[in-house]
């Protein structure tokens, strides 16, 4: 997912800013990718799976048991 399109979704910087304890908004409108630190804690308060948000990094395996 682009960070303009996670942006969108989750109800604007400020409020992801505020959801990660950032002092400020501006670093999340400087992302060019999702920081692969915030994922976990996004995906906690938006419900947004970690393989949407960063599928380069995080990919959905149809096997059972297959590593990623």
């Amino acid at each position: 997912m682009k960070p303009a399109d996670f942006i969108r979704h989750a109800g604007g910087p400020v409020k992801i800013a505020r959801a990660l304890g950032l002092r400020s908004h501006t670093s999340v409108l400087k992302w060019t990718a999702i920081p692969v630190k915030h994922v976990a804690k996004l995906e906690s308060e938006f419900g947004i799976p970690r393989e949407k948000l960063r599928p380069d990094i995080f990919c959905h395996s149809t096997h059972k048991g297959e590593a990623a």
